[in-house]
């Protein structure tokens, strides 16, 4: 996907999940709002170099957006809802397993309890494959993605919700979108959650697929890459 003209300035803060403030290149300090409500590990140092969108403040509380970070000698992504944007492009390049052989794919599908699946791949003659996207771009050692960078108990519901699909004989997959190049290897971060660590390992255990795919980024533009490898997780002995 193309990014609309961004502007360029240094990070001052990020705080309140929703909000940081920056300094532009004319020297303005402005505040904005930050679309990631994660804790953003590793991407929040002061004085970094980081690209907004501007929108239009008639509409919006405010005129700018927090889109890309310069972190580790890379450009990352921290708009984590692009992640199912660039999942679904993933998916339509060929680059998740045989995904993009389905002939239908429906969004934002209710299943499980009380969530809604990213997508819904459909063909005749095929089982139907649930889809449930992630966005990636925690890196603690050179090369080597990992999710989640702090706890998740709706990310570990998602994994259990995907087992009960398994059990039924339907595909079930877990994609994971990692917002930048500069990797080679996804793992699970289960030191930072282990209840998400032992719920991906029983559901793979189960049949629920795992895949990873990482992003060139631009201030032009991001788009998905290549599909990086997988490290197997181990079930806890028992």
């Amino acid at each position: 996907m193309k990014f609309p003209p961004l502007v360029p300035a240094r990070l001052i803060r990020r705080y309140k999940r929703f909000l940081f403030d920056a300094t532009l290149e004319t020297g303005e300090a402005i505040t904005g709002f930050c679309p990631n409500t994660g804790s953003m590990r590793g991407l929040t140092a002061p004085g970094s170099r980081i690209w907004l969108s501007s929108h239009d403040t008639a509409k919006r509380k405010y005129a700018h957006a927090f889109e890309l970070i310069e972190a580790d000698g890379t450009l990352v992504g921290v708009h984590a809802a692009l992640a199912n944007r660039l999942g679904r492009e993933a998916i339509d390049a060929g680059l998740v397993a045989d995904l993009g052989d389905y002939q239908q794919i429906a969004g934002e599908q209710r299943y499980g309890a009380k969530s809604r699946i990213d997508f819904r791949l459909s063909s005749p003659g095929r089982p139907d494959c649930y889809v449930e996207v992630k966005n990636v771009h925690f890196i603690r050692k050179p090369g080597l993605a990992e999710f989640p960078d702090t706890a998740t108990i709706r990310g570990t519901r998602h994994l259990e919700e995907l087992r009960q699909i398994a059990r039924t004989g339907l595909r079930a997959v877990m994609l994971y979108v990692v917002q930048r190049e500069d990797c080679e290897n996804f793992a699970i971060c289960d030191d930072l959650d282990p209840a998400y660590g032992k719920a991906f390992a029983h559901a793979r255990a189960e049949g629920v697929e795992a895949y990873a795919v990482k992003c060139r980024i631009t201030t032009d533009e991001i788009r998905p890459l290549a599909a990086i490898a997988m490290d197997e997780p181990r079930l806890p002995a028992v």
